[in-house]
């Protein structure tokens, strides 16, 4: 039997409104810390996939269900120094033996097909590099500007455990050498991250 006694209070619409509001943005900075960051890309390591003004979004969540695959293209810790983020692409996974040979990457010994690489022709300084063991819990990244890059090559196999998440949008791009009309690049916004 109901209480005729007790009165039901209705919220005002001003006050569902400010609490949709609060809880919207504690949902945001949830997800922001869980499962999405987002990056700026400073520089043009990984010319021509990302350009330098790229706004990226990445997935930290992805690596607590599957381990790292080759061609994703991860940000983590830098482990020359941790408070800076760096990108690069996964070339060589625990197990496996890496090589360079001029512009071509091989691994176990077969060829890779890299769609993805720029490089600089006429260069005299490249070196390619003697076959490398990939160590059990470690990765070897390398940046899509092959000439322009520090990676793997210069500073060693990546800690998987120092992975902040897999790199997968351009949500913003902005070209600060262009003119006024041509600051945004439209084209990139939205472009998915292979």
């Amino acid at each position: 039997m109901a209480d005729k006694g007790k009165k039901v209070r209705k919220k005002s619409a001003s006050r569902e409104f400010t609490e949709a509001i609060v809880i919207a943005i504690i949902a945001a900075f949830l997800i922001r810390g869980l499962v999405v960051q987002a990056f700026k890309i400073p520089s043009g390591s990984m010319i021509p996939t990302l350009e330098i003004g790229d706004h990226i979004l990445v997935n930290k969540f992805i690596y607590r269900f599957r381990e790292p695959k080759r061609g994703d293209v991860i940000v983590f810790k830098f482990p020359g120094d941790e408070k800076k983020d760096y990108i690069k692409r996964v070339v060589g996974l625990p197990g496996e033996w890496v090589e360079m040979k001029g512009t071509t990457i091989y691994v176990n010994g077969t060829p890779l097909d890299e769609t993805y690489t720029r490089y600089n022709h006429g260069i005299s300084q490249r070196n390619g590099f003697r076959p490398l063991f990939v160590r059990p819990g470690y990765l070897f990244v390398m940046g899509d500007n092959r000439d322009n890059s520090r990676d793997s090559r210069s500073w060693g196999q990546l800690q998987i455990d120092k992975i902040k998440g897999r790199a997968f949008l351009i949500y913003f791009s902005w070209n600060k050498h262009g003119d006024f009309t041509h600051k945004v690049r439209w084209g990139r916004l939205g472009d998915r991250i292979h």
